[in-house]
């Protein structure tokens, strides 16, 4: 049987190249959540591919193929803790949008993990210039949005005055939280702590 000349032709299907790696999401993700273990459990000094790889259920060519070291490993899942952020808050009033803030973020803080990993990468800050940089990243642009939007509602409310200072309002706004539970490391936060924070910060940025 001859095939008629204008009859359309199949182009032929292209093969993916032999040995080309194809990067599982549910892999990738897993390996994610391995580093936060490893990071909690052993500290990022002692942490090591292989370690993460055994908590991941996968080979450390599975790690290898996606980050070419331990180093720029972290420095991805740090980096990309500032592009998440934090949910914004919008209950109609400074105060209000503070105390939420305050109660999303000391969540996060007192979370195991969260708690065991920030001071140790703090540590490694201080002698890594890399580490420094993506920590201080994901720590500050993660805050500085959310604060941002918080301070902006409120000068289009007429609560704070327009033209105020931001950085000094991020200073404000984030510092005593960051300060009692990540530098100092308290154990559990005082009674009604977060409603009285939240008051004081709103008098602070009505100040400036």
């Amino acid at each position: 049987m001859t095939t008629k000349p204008d009859e359309p032709q199949q182009p032929p299907r292209r093969r993916a190249p032999a040995g080309a790696a194809v990067l599982r999401e549910d892999v990738t993700e897993a390996i994610r959540a391995a580093v936060f273990e490893e990071l909690a459990a052993v500290g990022y000094a002692r942490m090591s591919i292989e370690g993460i790889a055994r908590r991941a259920g996968v080979g450390k060519t599975a790690v290898y193929r996606r980050w070419r070291s331990k180093l720029h490993l972290v420095l991805d899942i740090v980096s990309a803790l500032a592009v998440q952020g934090l949910p914004a808050p919008d209950t109609g009033s400074l105060e209000g949008d503070l105390r939420l803030l305050y109660e999303v973020t000391s969540r996060a803080l007192r979370h195991p993990v969260a708690s065991q990993i920030i001071p140790d990468l703090q540590a490694e800050a201080a002698r890594n210039p890399d580490i420094a940089e993506a920590l201080q990243k994901a720590l500050r642009e993660g805050q500085d949005g959310v604060a941002t939007g918080i301070v902006t509602a409120a000068e289009r409310r007429g609560e704070l005055r327009e033209g105020l200072d931001h950085d000094l309002a991020l200073d404000l706004i984030s510092g005593p939280l960051y300060w009692r539970s990540v530098v100092i490391r308290s154990p559990k936060l005082p009674k009604g702590y977060l409603g009285s924070l939240a008051r004081a910060t709103s008098a602070a940025l009505r100040a400036l």
